[in-house]
């Protein structure tokens, strides 16, 4: 079969031809004529096969006015260019669960639509948002994007999806599974009912496949290949390692084959920087490619890599979702995943197209669990090859992955205890803190620097007090945890001789008209009936630095907040003078110069009685 079989309108056929292609992959010959009759579709097809063709090539022509229905007559007039000051509406909407696929789709929407009056533009989180929108004010038919910037964008009015004719969901298993689905349910509500929705991945499960049941109409089914397969031109391969050498036998397997473009997927952000780093520094050149990242940053790294500048690109789970690279030789499992549906899209960033390519599995004792899964998910028995110096010692065993605040088991045998797993998370995510703490020049943990936060964040200027601010120990605690409920640290606590007249205890437990220094002695009173002092509170904080206050002068600490003071002591406070003066100007307390709060019973005229 060729494309001409397939009833496209010369104009498509025209961009094929000058692509190369000829003849259509077996997903394009079997998806674009349901797609041009007007059917909801759900296909499967393993990575590498042309799915994207296979949707964008019917949808341009629908658009267009050109698609046939199922009897051979045009299924919708030709499209008219809307008139002069008349916006485009978005006519069709294809999602993507990362940046770089819908990069590369939007990619492939221009290069096969580039002899059709139809735009398209693509967004996407990490970069401005003012470029999209300008793009959007300008009218486009086929709009590219991923769920959260779309939804930002319909949050402030800049997007009307009433008009969305096509709806696609590329790498639907992604986009439908519980990280995305959500997101996906709000955008399914912003669109008409009476809209073509196709999706498209190179993995479904059964339950993907019940959702996806309840979001088509009568849906029509392609699964080109069995289910979870891999492309057979793939030669796939598992090197046993041991757990602290896997850095080493990559740069051994790279030097030795003499790789010239290689694809690393780790598990971690940190796992692909800190492998990226192992690999500059024995003279293969590689970058990282991963979430924390920019976007200009991670468009470099993959122009960088495409174009033979850097030899090794080091990326997490991100890359995995439908980065095309051309004639892709290598990719390399750095880190098994514990997902098996995410192996099936790592390898499949090789062999594409026809191409042959090879994937490389590095397991240690750690992933054997993990990898034996994959053999079965993928229903083959991988070969095994073996580097003597770079095998597990022979006291080495398994041991639980932490990743973040998730504890996995990946080993061959039965998962330990609770109480193992438990402390491999909490032993995990102490060497996680320290390494930041490195990084940052704080000094590990038995590190113990004068500000609690020293280390962690630039110390910030005290404020300007009468007197200075004791200092604070770290209580090793850790960073990212709460700290623990303390009284004030910044107030200062009283001398235990300190000078100055003491206020007589009221009958409710409050200060009488004299001083504002501590009662004489202990109240006794309920638990919390205190009118400015709880539990834990400490002791009570001087009002003033006036020559009457506690201190006897004015070289005494500054009065401190009181978190369960009422809002009107905030009133008081004034840029000089003394502060609550009996209507002599002395005596009545904190008179004299201090900068002190009124009290909330006295008015001008005296104390209310």
């Amino acid at each position: 079969m060729t494309f001409d079989e397939l009833n496209l309108v010369p104009a498509l056929l025209d961009a094929v031809r000058e692509q190369g292609y000829t003849q259509p992959t077996p997903v394009q010959a079997q998806a674009i004529p349901l797609v041009l009759a007007g059917h909801d579709l759900l296909a499967g097809a393993q990575t590498g096969t042309g799915k994207t063709a296979a949707f964008t090539l019917p949808l341009l022509q629908r658009l267009h006015g050109g698609a046939k229905g199922s009897e051979g007559q045009a299924a919708q007039a030709p499209h008219d260019a809307p008139k002069r000051g008349q916006q485009r509406p978005i006519r069709a909407l294809v999602l993507t669960p990362t940046r770089e696929l819908a990069a590369q789709v939007e990619e492939s929407v221009r290069v096969y639509g580039k002899h059709l009056h139809l735009k398209s533009t693509v967004i996407f989180g990490g970069v401005g948002m003012n470029p999209q929108i300008d793009k959007l004010a300008r009218g486009v038919d086929v709009l590219v994007a991923t769920p959260g910037r779309l939804l930002d964008l319909v949050d402030q009015g800049r997007l009307d999806l009433s008009k969305v004719e096509i709806l696609v969901l590329d790498e639907a298993d992604r986009m439908l599974d519980m990280g995305f689905i959500h997101d996906v349910k709000k955008i399914l509500r912003l669109l008409p009912a009476a809209k073509q929705s196709l999706l498209f991945s190179a993995t479904f499960s059964d339950e993907i496949r019940e959702l996806a049941n309840g979001l088509l109409r009568n849906p029509r089914h392609i699964q080109v290949t069995p289910p979870n397969t891999t492309v057979q031109r793939i030669v796939q391969t598992i090197h046993p390692v041991g757990r602290g050498k896997k850095k080493a036998l990559l740069a051994h397997i790279i030097k030795e084959h003499d790789w010239s473009q290689v694809l690393v997927f780790t598990r971690t952000k940190f796992g692909a920087n800190n492998v990226a780093d192992y690999l500059n520094a024995h003279g293969i050149g590689a970058m990282a490619l991963h979430g924390n990242k920019s976007q200009s940053a991670r468009t470099q790294a993959l122009a960088d890599f495409k174009s033979g500048s850097i030899r090794a690109l080091v990326a997490t789970d991100i890359a995995a979702r439908g980065i095309d690279i051309d004639d892709l030789p290598h990719v390399v499992n750095y880190d098994i995943p514990n997902v098996c549906e995410d192996y099936v899209h790592r390898i499949g960033r090789t062999g594409r197209a026809g191409a042959e390519g090879a994937a490389v599995s590095l397991v240690s004792l750690d992933e054997e669990g993990f990898m034996m899964a994959i053999e079965k998910f993928t229903k083959q028995q991988i070969a095994v090859q073996a580097f003597p110096e770079f095998m597990p010692e022979a006291d080495e065993k398994a041991e639980p992955i932490a990743m973040g605040r998730q504890t996995l088991w990946g080993g061959a045998g039965k998962p330990p205890g609770r109480e193992v797993m438990a402390a491999a998370g909490r032993a995990a995510r102490k060497e996680m803190t320290d390494r930041v703490r490195d990084s940052k020049g704080g000094g590990g943990r038995n590190a113990k620097p004068a500000h609690p936060r020293a280390g962690a964040h630039p110390a910030r200027p005290a404020p300007q007090r009468a007197a200075a601010a004791p200092v604070v120990r770290d209580d090793d605690y850790d960073d990212d945890a709460p700290p623990p409920r303390h009284a004030d640290p910044l107030a200062p606590a009283r001398p235990a001789n300190a000078a100055g007249r003491r206020r007589n205890p009221r009958p409710n437990g409050g200060g009488g008209s004299g001083g504002f220094g501590p009662s004489s002695g202990p109240r006794s009173q309920a638990p919390g009936s205190g009118p400015r002092q709880g539990a834990g509170q400490g002791p009570a904080r001087n009002r003033g630095t006036g020559s009457a206050g506690p201190t006897g002068g004015p070289g005494g600490p500054a009065r401190q907040p009181d978190p369960l003071r009422t809002g009107i002591d905030a009133l008081g406070r004034r840029g000089g003078g003394g502060g609550n003066r009996s209507r002599s100007g002395a005596g009545g307390g904190g008179g004299g110069g201090g900068q002190g709060g009124i009290d909330p019973l006295r008015t001008r005229f005296g104390r209310i009685k």
